[in-house]
């Protein structure tokens, strides 16, 4: 029986999510979350049927979820989503595309989702509410913590340790044995040579910080 599922989250991300999620063949979805004043109104023919203040009423009615929020700008958003399902004891799933390779020798968090043609390789862990976008690679023993978002085609070389709600931009490459602190930002196609603080924002090759 497959799981009934309800997003969170109707916008662009939204999108690409529904399309690993039709082609799992794991999930029935249900509808999606979002603003007040877009109830009513379909995302890829899915209907938006509330707001997160009906997460409670849905749990009760035993339904999973899945925070299709993007991330760019701030985490905080998600954080904040993926604590109000964990208050109300919510299933959360994980998604993990078909063309995806998960290692069996990794793990993988609650509320990720593993997106097309990604690689997760032997060792590597992954934390919760998660993005790993298209085409990006996680390799041998790299820790990636909790509401983190990986890039399109992004490369975390192995035994990295990634922070909680960090931002990896598409085409960077982080090379091995780098750590990078909470919620730093790495710009797309940046090369990280050297290991990060939390909340540094950088970008270039090599990749240096742009903070003002």
């Amino acid at each position: 029986m497959k799981a009934r599922l309800i997003l969170i989250g109707g916008g662009g991300h939204c999108k690409v999510c529904i399309d690993v999620i039709e082609q799992t063949g794991q999930f029935d979805i249900i509808g999606i979350l979002d603003l007040a004043e877009l109830v009513g109104t379909s995302v890829l023919n899915y209907q938006i049927i509330g707001t997160d203040q009906d997460i409670a009423k849905y749990v009760e009615q035993g339904y999973s979820f899945l925070i299709t929020v993007g991330q760019i700008k701030s985490v905080a958003l998600k954080e904040k989503l993926f604590h109000i399902l964990n208050e109300n004891k919510a299933v959360i799933a994980t998604v993990v595309a078909p063309s995806a390779h998960v290692s069996v020798h990794s793990n993988v968090g609650a509320g990720t989702i593993v997106m097309h043609h990604v690689t997760v390789n032997a060792g590597a862990i992954i934390g919760k509410n998660c993005i790993l976008n298209n085409c990006c690679d996680i390799e041998h023993d790299t820790i990636v913590g909790d509401h983190t978002h990986i890039s399109t085609g992004a490369i975390l070389n192995g035994n990295c340790r990634i922070g909680n709600g960090v931002f990896v931009g598409s085409n960077a490459t982080v090379a091995n044995q780098i750590v990078i602190g909470d919620k730093a930002v790495i710009g797309a196609g940046s090369v990280v040579i050297k290991n990060v603080t939390a909340k540094d924002i950088q970008a270039g090759n090599p990749a240096k910080s742009i903070n003002k």
